[in-house]
């Protein structure tokens, strides 16, 4: 699904990723781990195609990425790629419902596709009594979940996170983490996940650990 090859990338005179090879199967849980300033979240930005790498070469679900041009890499980004962060980034003046909803009028979906799309996600993730809450009205986790439904909703091949739970309790933490492996279950995406938490990458198919820019094992 992700075929990485050679990524490298510089900051002015910082080099923060120095010859990454990177690979990550259909349906696949892989997390990426590694000290503060390791590059992690520099990386997952490139490969999610948020940023460009200086050198090297990328892949995603058969398609070079790199090759293409700003408009087609945004309609790729938005079909093929979904992406959750540690600040969820929700629209504060939107419900629950219409957050969702966005990615899918993005992608020119019909309104009231859009709406069951999201109304569909959002009752599976247990949200479907909190249609038409507002952010500011729903805890962390509901929040994030929110999120996670936004980053779903038009049926990404990949799904990116980064610290997905950095900013919740344990309780809620443990329940997030047993969503992600849900919802590769259930949708069969590949998914890819920074984190500095421990119990997170036990549960994923693979862990990569960074040091420096690069790979230094796997797990």
């Amino acid at each position: 699904m992700i075929q990485a090859v050679g990524i490298e990338k510089s900051f002015g005179n910082l080099k923060v990723l120095k010859g990454i090879d990177f690979r990550a199967e259909k349906s696949e849980v892989v997390s990426i781990m590694g000290a503060s300033g390791a590059g992690k979240s520099t990386l997952l930005q490139i490969l999610g195609t948020l940023s460009r790498p200086d050198s090297g070469s990328l892949t995603i679900d058969g398609t070079d990425v790199l090759g293409l041009g700003r408009d087609k890499l945004s309609e790729f980004r938005n079909r093929k790629i979904g992406f959750v962060f540690q600040f969820h980034h929700l629209l504060p003046e939107f419900t629950s419902l219409e957050n969702v909803m966005i990615p899918a009028l993005i992608a020119g979906r019909k309104d009231k596709e859009a709406k069951k799309a999201a109304e569909n996600l959002l009752s599976d993730l247990g949200l479907g009594e909190r249609l038409t809450h507002k952010p500011s009205e729903l805890s962390g986790g509901e929040q994030q979940r929110v999120a996670i439904a936004r980053a779903l909703v038009n049926s990404p091949s990949v799904l990116f996170a980064d610290e997905p739970s950095g900013n919740l309790d344990s309780k809620t933490k443990e329940e997030l983490h047993r969503l992600f492996f849900s919802l590769r279950d259930r949708y069969g995406q590949t998914i890819i996940i920074v984190t500095h938490d421990p119990s997170l990458a036990e549960m994923c198919d693979r862990t990569m650990f960074m040091e420096d820019g690069l790979f230094r094992e796997s797990m």
